[in-house]
């Protein structure tokens, strides 16, 4: 059967943005993913196409071969790799002294590998149509917590063999990963053919919201519930993190709603790094209820004494 065009496969248009691939394929990725449908070997089928339609046009070299190319682009770049120029205003060019041939500026997809077969075949290229190929490389969709990001987390996950069955695998996934950080296991891929090494895995991440912590690159923010009386005349308030503990916040006296303290290093880590972003604890002023008739007479004395007409 022949393989569909991958833009049709990922639902978007071939003018779409990367940031519109990336979606198409996120969101069609969770619907047929193995581990949502176990045992349902038509969304194991479709995960496997979306997947390596994405790998190919998330790349943007390839993404440039396939659209010129169509599903012949592997055979494009293992011809580049054997020295013969393909695409540019010349045509295909071998090695120096060897005969330019210019095929115009369109190639029938169907007629490409016999075209392959004749240049690539003859004395002095070095290139068989058959020869090693790599393995294409594998998205791996998963989900994390915010906590889980800030920490770092193992995964432990099971991908298909070319046998039909299934290796378990445990990835760590590094502190400080971001929404759509792609975390590499080499050589998970799919395998190569004619004895070319396999491609790689990638786990894809998506990192869940968090009802606590709003994240802002490395720099995350949370609110504090502070009382009146504690804004007003200063006092210790403990602001969370995302490791589980609090912290303990001096407040100056005369707070305001909605000041922003800054806790410097208490933020998200820099992947790759051991530097880490900050963490702000946002002020909110949790006004007095039930008030006793003494509170309002205080309250009262308060406003009198201010100016302020009730």
């Amino acid at each position: 059967m022949a393989k569909r065009d991958y833009y049709q496969v990922l639902g978007v248009a071939r003018g779409a943005s990367d940031k519109d691939i990336r979606n198409a394929y996120r969101k069609l990725a969770r619907k047929f993913h193995p581990d949502l449908n176990p045992n349902d070997k038509a969304s194991e089928a479709k995960f496997k196409e979306l997947s390596e339609a994405y790998e190919v046009l998330a790349d943007p070299g390839k993404r440039k071969k396939y659209d010129r190319f169509g599903h012949e682009w592997q055979q494009v770049e293992a011809a580049e790799r054997a020295g013969v120029n393909v695409g540019g205003p010349g045509g295909f060019r071998g090695s120096p002294g060897a005969r330019n041939v210019n095929f115009g500026a369109t190639i029938e997809a169907d007629d490409l590998g016999d075209l392959f077969e004749q240049l690539c075949g003859g004395r002095g290229w070095g290139v068989r149509r058959n020869g090693p190929v790599r393995g294409q490389d594998v998205d791996y969709p998963i989900s994390i917590s915010l906590e889980e990001a800030f920490a770092g987390t193992l995964r432990t996950i099971q991908i298909q063999q070319p046998d039909g069955g299934f290796q378990t695998l445990e990835v760590k996934i590094p502190p400080g990963v971001t929404d759509g950080s792609r975390v590499r296991v080499a050589g998970k891929g799919e395998p190569g053919r004619a004895g070319g090494a396999s491609g790689d895995l990638y786990l894809v991440v998506s990192v869940q919201p968090n009802a606590r912590f709003r994240r802002e690159g490395n720099d995350l923010y949370t609110t504090v519930d502070v009382p009146l009386l504690k804004a007003v005349l200063g006092g210790e308030v403990f602001v969370p993190t995302p490791r589980g503990t609090q912290l303990a916040l001096r407040l100056p006296s005369e707070t305001q709603n909605g000041q922003r303290f800054r806790l410097a290093g208490q933020g998200m880590p820099r992947l790759g790094s051991e530097a880490r972003g900050d963490l702000y604890a946002e002020i909110r002023v949790v006004l007095p209820s039930k008030l006793s008739e003494r509170e309002r007479q205080l309250f009262a004395e308060l406003a009198e004494l201010r100016g302020e007409k009730t």
